[in-house]
């Protein structure tokens, strides 16, 4: 698809937030566009972003961050939230706020992927989207990548026929159409949009600098690639043989989780590529490579994969 996405006032906007700001940074724009056209605006938050420690640290003079100061913390940025939708015009009954962890939506998908994927449907279901935003599935932030598998896997699940664009935020953004970009250079709603972001004011102890300069961009949208409900899948990801002994395969579909020690899983090598072979399941399926160890490092090496962009070349052998 490369036309238009439809704002008028028939839409009603439904933005994916995995974290505090995401609202503001990526869609503070379009949810004003939306409303001054007589739309309905949504906001669905994924988490408090209470795993938040440097600036924590910083506005708080402690070095040691418990569990109760994460909760107090996500507290706080779940006011944020509020006081920057109320400079958008939505109002506070138009946040729905899941409360999950700060870099958890990966575990939420793999360890509770029933509950998850239906928490998600049920705000699908009770607020009727027409369009829907959501993070870019190359979005190098683990949580950002895994809210784009969420939202995908919940709304077929849901049969939603909605429009869906996605933003980028921690990544290159990917080239779109012009049509996609959704240009909107009204002084007085980036005004408002630029308060919203400052009312992240956790958020601008530290990184001032890097968020003003993402609010102050064009909002650029793109579309999700197609992803294949059954067959095979090739993926992006060519490791060395001493990393595959350490890595996992991670496939999410209609049907649930599945996790595979690389040589476990039901792959064949094409050439210089590896093929996955997908389970026959209902709607996308997104395959995720990862090593499963604990590191400081927050950002995805490898992160997700949805998209299969030429013939794989071989009967696909169906998993389960």
């Amino acid at each position: 698809m490369s036309r238009n996405p439809v704002i008028d006032g028939g839409t009603r906007l439904l933005v994916v937030a995995p974290h505090p700001d995401d609202e503001s940074l990526a869609a503070g724009m379009l949810i004003q566009r939306t409303l001054a056209a007589g739309g309905r605006a949504d906001v669905l938050l994924l988490t408090d972003g209470d795993d938040n420690p440097w600036p924590q640290r910083w506005l708080e003079h402690r070095l040691v961050v418990g569990a109760a100061d994460r909760a107090r913390w996500g507290a706080r940025r779940r006011g944020e939230v509020a006081a920057a939708l109320g400079r958008l015009g939505v109002g506070a009954d138009h946040l729905h706020a899941l409360g999950w962890h700060d870099m958890q939506v990966t575990e939420e998908l793999r360890l509770r992927h029933a509950a998850a994927v239906g928490a998600v449907r049920r705000v699908l279901e009770r607020v009727r989207p027409t369009l829907v935003v959501i993070p870019d599935l190359g979005d190098s932030h683990p949580d950002h990548g895994s809210a784009h598998v969420l939202a995908r896997l919940a709304l077929a699940a849901a049969g939603s026929m909605a429009d869906v664009l996605t933003y980028m935020v921690h990544g290159t953004e990917r080239s779109a159409p012009e049509d996609l970009l959704v240009p909107d250079r009204d002084p007085e709603r980036q005004a408002a949009k630029l308060a919203a972001v400052l009312e992240h004011e956790t958020q601008m102890a530290l990184s001032r600098k890097r968020m003003l300069r993402i609010a102050s961009r064009p909002e650029r949208f793109d579309r999700p690639p197609p992803a294949p409900g059954a067959g095979a899948l090739r993926l992006p990801w060519r490791p060395g043989p001493l990393s595959r002994a350490r890595l996992r395969l991670v496939l999410a579909d209609g049907q649930g989780v599945v996790a595979w020690p690389w040589r476990k899983a039901p792959l064949e090598q094409v050439g210089g590529d590896w093929i996955l072979s997908l389970r026959d399941a209902p709607g996308p399926a997104f395959v995720k490579l990862t090593a499963d160890l604990s590191t400081p490092w927050i950002y995805d090496r490898y992160g997700w994969a949805g998209q299969d962009p030429e013939p794989v070349g071989l009967v696909a052998r169906p998993v389960g």
